[in-house]
């Protein structure tokens, strides 16, 4: 494993932002959602791609806080432009288990 100095950590923004709305992407190579993410004023909303249709419905998307990368360039997914990158684990089957924070927390609030 390479190891990274702590300003090159620094670089990285990994805010937290509420998911405010969810739609299907059907255009996608594989099963995915297409979501709408509010990380408050300084960032504003952006959006993502994420294939995590296997553990979560648009209903246990809707209003939940995940972490996401927002200081990646925009990605082109398809007819989809992508904002920001959402972070998660693959659990022991390969489907993705979002970070999310067990406590609310202000929207665009940054990891540290």
């Amino acid at each position: 494993m390479e190891e990274i100095s702590w300003s090159d950590f620094e670089k990285v923004e990994l805010r937290v932002g509420t998911i405010i709305e969810v739609e299907e992407f059907p255009e996608a190579r594989r099963p995915a959602w297409k979501l709408t993410i509010d990380f408050g004023d300084e960032i504003g909303i952006k959006k993502s791609s994420a294939q995590i249709t296997v553990l979560y419905s648009k209903e246990d998307l809707l209003d939940k806080q995940v972490v996401a990368v927002v200081n990646f360039p925009r990605k082109q997914i398809g007819p989809f432009m992508s904002e920001c990158l959402v972070t998660g684990f693959n659990d022991s089957e390969g489907a993705i288990v979002l970070i999310s924070p067990d406590v609310k927390v202000p929207a665009g609030q940054k990891l540290i």
